[in-house]
C-alpha cells in the first residue's frame, strides 16, 4: 500500500502516519505539507491512495483536488477534513473525491474508508449518505451559496465566522484586496449587504459550526 498524506500540520501527518502503519503493517507512506509539494509527489511516484486535508493556507484543497484529477484521473484521493460533511462533501464529490472522512471520526473508519477506497469503492458516511439522498429527493431550487466558486465558498465561510479580510488573507494566502474583491462577489451573489447578514446567512444555512 502506498499512500501519500497531505496536510499542513505536522502533528496531523505524524498521527495518521502511525494510524495507517497501525491498520495495514508495511505501508509506504509519503507526505506533503502543500499544494506544491502533493502536485510534485504525485508526479513523480506512483501511490495507491491520497489523504488529501480539504482546508489548506494558499491554494485550497478542491484546487488541489482538481489538479490532482488532471494529472492522475484514476488516482484515488480520500478527503479527510475537520468541516462538517455539509459544507464541502458534495463539492468535493462532484471534482472526483472516492470519500470523504472527518477528522473526528474513529480511528477504524479511517482505516475501513482507505482500504474501499484502494479496492475501488466510493467511501462516505451513513449519516451523509441520509443527506445525499434527501437532498437528490427533493425538488427545491439549489440555494444561492451553491453559485459560489470554490474560492468564493471559502472566504465566506470565513467572513461568516468573524475573521476580517486581513486574517482572511492570512489564511489563504491571499492579498487583502483579492479577499475584499471575493467578499463583494459573495454579497452580490447571496444578496446580502453586510458581514452580520453574511453570518446570518452560513448560520441558518449551517456552513458554519
Amino acid at each position: 500500500m502506498r499512500i501519500l498524506i497531505t496536510d499542513d500540520h505536522a502533528l496531523i501527518r505524524m498521527g495518521l502516519k502511525q494510524l495507517i502503519q497501525a491498520g495495514f503493517g508495511r505501508a509506504v507512506l509519503g507526505e506533503a505539507s502543500n499544494a506544491a509539494e502533493a502536485l510534485q509527489q504525485i508526479s513523480d511516484k506512483e501511490w495507491d491512495i491520497v489523504i488529501l486535508d480539504i482546508t489548506m493556507p494558499g491554494r485550497s484543497g478542491v484546487d488541489i483536488l482538481r489538479d490532482i484529477k488532471m494529472l492522475r484521473p484514476k488516482l484515488p484521493v480520500l478527503i479527510l477534513t475537520a468541516c462538517s460533511e455539509d459544507q464541502f462533501a458534495m463539492r468535493v464529490l462532484k471534482v472526483g473525491a472516492a470519500g470523504f472522512v472527518r477528522k473526528e471520526m474513529a480511528p477504524t473508519e479511517l482505516i475501513t474508508a482507505i482500504k474501499k477506497v484502494v479496492a475501488g469503492g466510493k467511501y462516505i458516511s451513513q449519516s451523509l449518505a441520509e443527506k445525499l439522498a434527501t437532498h437528490l429527493q427533493e425538488d427545491t431550487q439549489a440555494p444561492a451559496h451553491e453559485s459560489l466558486s470554490d474560492r468564493e465558498y471559502e472566504v465566506m465561510r470565513l467572513l461568516s465566522k468573524g475573521n476580517t479580510p486581513t486574517e482572511v488573507s492570512k489564511i489563504l494566502s491571499l492579498s487583502v484586496k483579492t479577499v475584499s474583491t471575493y467578499r463583494t462577489r459573495i454579497l452580490e451573489k447571496l444578496h446580502l449587504r453586510s458581514n452580520a447578514e453574511l453570518t446570518y446567512y452560513a448560520i441558518k444555512n449551517g456552513l458554519v459550526e
